[in-house]
């Protein structure tokens, strides 16, 4: 698509459907931030820090402002993969983003986490079913909770939690979303708060452990041994250094917002991934608008075929 096709389309002039939507971004320039000048570490750390601790960062907008028209569409800073440019690196959340978690994980995982604290807080099973909801719900992990008031160890939370006998046979992936996947050019990783074990189950039963280099899970998910588990922004800084993986190149591909407001606000690309969100009654999502896209979201996506067609340069 030529520059002026995109300019057309991102004045708001024609409309575009998901597909369109990533490719408009491709002739795109890089957002302005990566060619910054270089903060010297103690500062970074020490603006993180106030990130973090304090108001929540404003992220990079994906959109004009100036356009209202542009809010339900993707005009992101991702580019196409020529022979010239480096393809992206992609990291891709686990439960509702690769596989339907909505009917085969999320309700079984809550009741297993609930038996967990009946069984070592010695709370009656309501009881224990709502101190489950509060630490969700303030720390965005049952776990954070659990280890900062009651000193939980996080493995065996985590072992014992996420047993789910017979979870293989359950699991479900479009197969045209798996063959887009082991397509699809450029390093994969998954980012997940789930623990490593359960993480490998999932992706040898979908049938995709050839497709990634890695898994980023919760055990590596320390920062100065606190758990940070995202969306913090901090534990993504360090695990982005760890692997070596610059921020400008990186797309998240997420279902839950707060994960992709954190990963835009580090010049991470973000994909809003919507297939599985409409039937979970589970997630931080329920009553999004999914037909709205916020600012620092760059593209929503029904299909992970839909990142296919961008990333794979023409014949």
């Amino acid at each position: 698509m030529g520059t002026r096709s995109v300019h057309r389309h991102l004045t708001g002039r024609g409309c575009l459907n998901e597909a369109d939507e990533i490719r408009a971004v491709s002739s795109t320039a890089p957002p302005r931030h990566e060619h910054r000048k270089a903060v010297p570490l103690e500062k970074r750390d020490h603006q993180v820090e106030a990130l973090t601790e304090t108001a929540p960062a404003r992220a990079p907008r994906c959109q004009d402002k100036a356009n209202p028209a542009q809010n339900t569409h993707y005009t992101g800073p991702v580019k196409q993969h020529h022979s010239k440019q480096q393809p992206p690196i992609w990291l891709f959340d686990l439960d509702n983003t690769l596989h339907d978690a909505s009917s085969a994980v999320f309700s079984r995982l809550n009741g297993s986490m609930t038996d967990y604290i009946v069984q070592h807080l010695g709370l009656p099973r309501q009881e224990a079913n709502d101190l489950r909801v509060h630490y969700w719900r303030r720390y965005g992990a049952t776990l954070l909770g659990l280890e900062k008031h009651h000193g939980i160890r996080a493995a065996h939370f985590l072992a014992q939690t996420h047993q789910l006998p017979g979870l293989e046979a359950h699991l479900r992936m479009p197969a045209c979303d798996r063959a887009a996947l082991k397509r699809l050019p450029g390093r994969k990783f998954i980012l997940t708060n789930a623990p490593a074990d359960y993480a490998k189950r999932v992706v040898t039963a979908l049938d995709l452990a050839s497709c990634f280099e890695g898994i980023i899970s919760i055990e590596g998910m320390r920062v100065f041994g606190d758990l940070r588990p995202k969306p913090d922004a901090r534990m993504l800084r360090v695990v982005l250094a760890r692997h070596r993986l610059p921020a400008h190149r990186c797309v998240l591909i997420e279902d839950t917002l707060a994960n992709l407001k954190t990963a835009r606000a580090s010049h991470l690309r973000t994909v809003w991934m919507q297939s599985y969100l409409k039937h979970n009654p589970h997630g931080p999502e329920v009553g999004a608008h999914l037909h709205r896209r916020p600012a620092w979201v760059c593209a929503r996506i029904r299909r992970l075929r839909a990142l296919h067609a961008v990333f794979i340069p023409s014949p």
